[in-house]
């Protein structure tokens, strides 16, 4: 039988929000203990629950909320910049703690976005009292199913996979497929009263081991019509669903830019930093970190741009996940090069880093969000200079 962990008892409630730029500020402050914490959380099928508890104590699970809901607006297209910093800061302080948090986002901006009022009011409170949002979509081989009851309520079959946070998301966002070709249905299940089945035997992976990115069954469970977010097919509408990839990608480069930190902190702890070859290889590294930070710049102006098209916006985004993948692929062997055999040892964090970032950087379709992006480059006839930027 799959094994089943309960969500917490108890969830502390979230601390008010600040500014856009507060939040970015907090999980800068923040990255520190997420660094120092994360090698105790780094088990397979455990959950960073400390590392959660910090960030609701600096008001970071209300930060995507809207202002006027108690949060700091940091999902508005205006601050996407602080959004993808702030994920940029948490990444490098653990990878999998910004893996579930860059979920929490999406969720409460697809709620944002396609709730009906009297939703987005109840999801921004319970968000307010401390609930961990995420979403999780990825298919078993028996996928979710919603059958519609004849007292109007709906009941779930099925399951999903990589359900990150399992156990210990309270409000997970998933799509279902309705009957007879009916499309696939967001509902936001209250897991904290109707709980699902997890499974950890499925998670046994090579990094990204505190995610506790779990089987998830529901087959049983039931829901009613308020819990059903938006219409059959929202779910896939562009440009958010391919736009979106640039929350991940951000996530990424934290931790290219922890590995970058641990290798300069390395090499100067033995005293290599007259080394030519390190200064050589130092200089790479910084030219590759400070290349996706420019992506970042550039992927956050798009997004406030007003009126900038679908079509564009999720090309540039399948740009901006391609070259940071490539980043992150070209810091890794770079910084190993550095630090040696010696680095790779426990207990110095570069295994472990090593580990959560080749695993975090696969993300589904790669090769199609660069045919893409190629796609759009042949389709659009503008010159270089003005192909991405007007």
């Amino acid at each position: 039988m799959p094994e089943l962990i309960s969500p917490p008892a108890s969830i502390p409630a979230a601390a008010p929000a600040a500014t856009p730029a507060l939040a970015a500020g907090q999980a800068a402050a923040l990255a520190p203990r997420l660094f120092a914490q994360a090698a105790h959380s780094d088990v397979e099928g455990s959950f960073p629950t400390q590392e959660f508890d910090w960030l609701r104590e600096a008001g970071l699970l209300t930060a995507p909320l809207p202002a006027a809901l108690g949060g700091s607006s940091l999902n508005e297209s205006a601050h996407t910049y602080e959004l993808l910093s702030t994920l940029r800061h948490i990444g490098r302080g653990n990878l999998a703690v910004g893996r579930v948090y860059e979920g929490h986002t999406n969720a409460l901006q697809l709620i944002g976005r396609f709730g009906r009022p009297a939703q987005v009011q109840h999801w921004a409170a319970d968000a307010r009292a401390g609930h961990l949002f995420g979403v999780w979509n990825t298919e078993a081989h028996d996928g979710v199913k919603l059958e519609p009851l004849p007292d109007g309520r709906f009941r779930l079959s099925g399951s999903k996979t990589f359900g990150s946070g399992a156990g210990h998301l309270t409000r997970p966002l998933l799509t279902a497929a309705l009957p007879d070709g009916g499309g696939w249905q967001m509902l936001v299940l209250p897991a904290d009263t109707q709980v699902p089945e997890y499974d950890a035997r499925f998670w046994r992976p090579l990094g990204m081991r505190a995610s506790a990115s779990f089987r998830v069954d529901f087959t049983g469970l039931e829901v009613g019509p308020e819990q059903l977010l938006g219409a059959p097919g929202d779910y896939y509408q562009q440009p958010w669903f391919s736009g979106g990839a640039i929350r991940f990608a951000a996530v990424q480069l934290g931790g290219a830019e922890a590995v970058f930190d641990e290798t300069r902190r390395f090499l100067r702890a033995l005293n290599r930093t007259d080394d030519p070859y390190q200064r050589q290889r130092l200089g790479q590294l910084s030219i590759l970190v400070a290349s996706g930070q420019h992506w970042l710049h550039a992927a956050a102006e798009l997004a406030a741009r007003p009126g900038a098209d679908a079509e564009t916006v999720v090309a540039h985004a399948n740009l901006v996940r391609s070259a940071i993948e490539d980043i992150c692929l070209r810091v890794l062997p770079l910084a190993e090069r550095c630090v040696g055999a010696r680095g790779l040892l426990r207990p110095e964090p570069f295994e472990r880093l090593h580990r959560d970032l080749t695993h975090y950087l696969r993300q589904p379709a790669p090769d199609a969000a660069l045919a893409d992006a190629g796609r759009y480059a042949l389709a659009h006839p503008r010159p270089a200079h003005r192909l991405w930027h007007e």
